[in-house]
């Protein structure tokens, strides 16, 4: 019997977000001061879209 694989996640951890687009902890908080990033507060904790980290590439592909 085959599985379905995991769904992709819509939304990761601080540290998680900055490793997935190569930037560290003080760069992600940044752009997420600028409005580049867009967070979502769970409770206490706060998450990152991986929506907006995908635009983010994106648009900087595009600025360069």
């Amino acid at each position: 019997m085959k599985t379905a694989p995991s769904p992709l996640p819509i939304c990761v951890r601080v540290n998680d977000a900055a490793r997935m687009i190569g930037v560290g902890r003080t760069k992600l908080y940044e752009l997420i001061a600028a409005g580049e990033v867009e967070t979502v507060k769970l409770g206490k904790a706060t998450r990152i879209t991986t929506a907006s980290l995908h635009d983010l590439i994106r648009r900087q592909r595009g600025a360069g």
